[in-house]
């Protein structure tokens, strides 16, 4: 009797321990294994963790750089105050698709490369001179605050009113078209052509 209890209680600790081990796993192991299932293919050399913003710009309590400080107060000003009634609610009105991104893409590399880079990442030759450094597309595309009305607001007014080099578009380019450069932004900046010369962005 006695080694038959023994041998029982043996029996579950062993089911237990075989149980808690597989939460184990599945704990550690399974945001991972979700993650590569839902997430998009980071473009070559492309670092979500660690974007070249948090190392061109380092920053803590006391010491917040200036581009740091124009991009929260843009983000605070949209979540605080929302946008212009113009923009409130607005929608693309551009269908995603492969025409739409050709054509997103050709006015991307005329009026947006020249600072914010070919692949988005804020690396664009005219950019490297500004302070603060051009918005890194790639990264914040993919951040729940870019909505489209959002998107809509930030590249038609332009950065003006944050004190940032960033041109307002709404009187350059018809809506239509801005609305053309989100659907290529969302697309993830794929390559659509030869990139035209420098200097032809605004």
């Amino acid at each position: 009797m006695k080694l038959l209890i023994s041998r029982e209680i043996r029996q579950r600790a062993l089911q237990t321990a075989a149980l808690a081990g597989a939460v184990i796993v599945g704990v550690l192991h399974g945001p991972a294994i979700c993650a590569e299932k839902s997430a998009p293919a980071s473009p070559p050399g492309f670092d979500y963790w660690q974007p070249d913003w948090m190392v061109r710009e380092l920053w803590g309590p006391g010491r917040l750089p200036k581009g740091m400080m124009a991009r929260l107060l843009r983000h605070t000003t949209y979540i605080h105050s929302g946008v212009a009634q113009e923009y409130d609610g607005a929608r693309s009105t551009v269908a995603p698709g492969p025409e739409s991104t050709a054509a997103g893409g050709k006015l991307y590399a005329k009026h947006c490369a020249s600072c914010h880079g070919t692949n988005g990442m804020g690396n664009g030759d005219a950019g490297r001179a500004l302070t603060p450094s051009p918005a890194l597309l790639a990264y914040m595309i993919r951040r729940p605050i870019s909505v489209d009305e959002y998107l809509l607001w930030t590249i038609s007014e332009g950065g003006k009113q944050f004190d940032t080099d960033m041109p307002a578009f709404k009187d350059k380019l018809e809506r239509e078209d801005i609305w053309r450069i989100v659907a290529y932004m969302r697309a993830g900046f794929p390559a659509t052509g030869p990139t035209p010369p420098a200097g032809n962005g605004d």
